[in-house]
């Protein structure tokens, strides 16, 4: 099942690591994530005050999820990106290169004022679509 990047010169191009749009068929499996922080297994907070390191953490929460549904990162179609500091933008997308290859996922970025916990910097939830077998 492919999935494609949709690009347009009637919008606005990227200005961070994501998409203008994502396409896939509709056949496999759904995967919704729900919104993950920077919690590790053991529980712990990894990287507080540290926007990259929370990013990569969160990203790796991510990636076990879309795993443990029998799929990759390449499979994720969409994230929501939530935020406590707009200031992060740069930061947050140098670490989502890492992470995301084209196609890129469609994305959304939003600044909160506050989340689960105070020490938590960016929480992301994400949509993805399994091939089937």
């Amino acid at each position: 099942m492919a999935k494609r990047q949709i690009t347009t010169d009637r919008l606005r191009q990227p200005s961070g690591h994501f998409s203008q749009a994502t396409v896939i068929e509709a056949r496999g499996r759904l995967v919704f994530v729900s919104g993950m922080t920077a919690r590790r297994p053991d529980g712990t907070i990894a990287g507080i005050g540290d926007v990259e390191a929370q990013t990569r953490q969160v990203l790796e929460n991510i990636k076990a999820a879309m795993e443990a549904a029998g799929g990759t990162l390449d499979d994720v179609c969409r994230v929501d990106v939530y935020i406590r500091n707009m200031e992060h933008f740069d930061a947050i997308h140098r670490v989502r290169r890492e992470y995301f290859k084209p196609p890129l996922p469609a994305s959304t970025m939003v600044e909160v004022t506050k989340m689960v916990s105070p020490d938590y910097l960016i929480e992301i939830s994400a949509i993805g679509v399994i091939p089937d077998a």
